[in-house]
């Protein structure tokens, strides 16, 4: 298993219910004023890697108060839970080598039920975590992937030009823009799906993953993931 981690200390949780509820304020004044206030997040902290630890399948499977964003067959033999910050360049190297190889082998054949649950560590990733939301649909998966994959252009001192740039592809008109960023309904639901995986279980990194109700923290390889979803796959 990986080391690689984006830790969500008591710190950064502290920083980010501060931040948090600000978060659209700041949007909203920057997208009049076109400035950001934003800096680039903490260096990511790499912590133990691995697995073991359970949680009651039955909560881990409750989606939270926006839904849950799902591809693969319902009845899949294995469901793997993402918990990831946008702006979390170890859930940015997941997305780019290990998630094509799983949606390719795996999730388009029917083997794994993929779910993705936003767990940002700081306003920004919030933001792009709105959008997402926003898009809504078909246009939701390749939208995180798109933010993912063009991390290094938009986490920066202005992300506003890069992001709404990014938006843009995704049908987003300037208006259709600023009117999700100040969607506080979302951002709320956004908040509330982050404190209750990190009170009920036990998320404090990015990314962490659940593997049939198994906790993993770290990015996950290609040859770690065919390695923890086999024995699900036997017979």
């Amino acid at each position: 298993m990986t080391k690689d981690t984006e830790d969500a200390s008591a710190t950064v949780t502290r920083r980010y219910v501060l931040m948090g509820g600000a978060a659209l304020a700041v949007v909203a004044a920057a997208s009049g004023a076109g400035y950001y206030l934003w800096t680039q997040p903490d260096t990511a902290v790499a912590q133990p890697a691995g697995g073991g630890a359970e949680v009651p399948i039955g909560e881990l499977m409750t989606p939270g108060p926006l839904g849950d964003q799902a591809q693969g067959a319902a009845n899949a033999p294995v469901t793997i839970i993402e918990y990831a910050s946008m702006t979390c360049p170890h859930c940015s190297h997941f997305h780019e080598t290990t998630y094509p190889e799983m949606k390719k082998k795996y999730i388009d054949t029917g083997k794994i039920r993929f779910i993705f649950r936003e767990f940002p560590l700081d306003p920004l990733a919030a933001a792009a975590s709105m959008l997402a939301r926003c898009a809504g649909g078909d246009k939701y998966f390749p939208l995180i992937e798109t933010f993912f994959a063009q991390q290094k252009d938009w986490v920066v001192q202005k992300p506003l030009q890069p992001m709404f740039a990014i938006a843009k592809q995704a049908g987003f008109t300037q208006q259709s823009f600023d009117e999700c960023l100040a969607n506080q309904q979302m951002l709320k639901g956004i908040e509330e799906s982050r404190t209750r995986a990190a009170s009920k279980f036990n998320v404090n990194s990015t990314p962490t993953f659940f593997i049939n109700g198994k906790i993993f923290r770290g990015a996950l390889t290609p040859e770690e993931l065919d390695k923890q979803v086999a024995p699900y796959l036997k017979g």
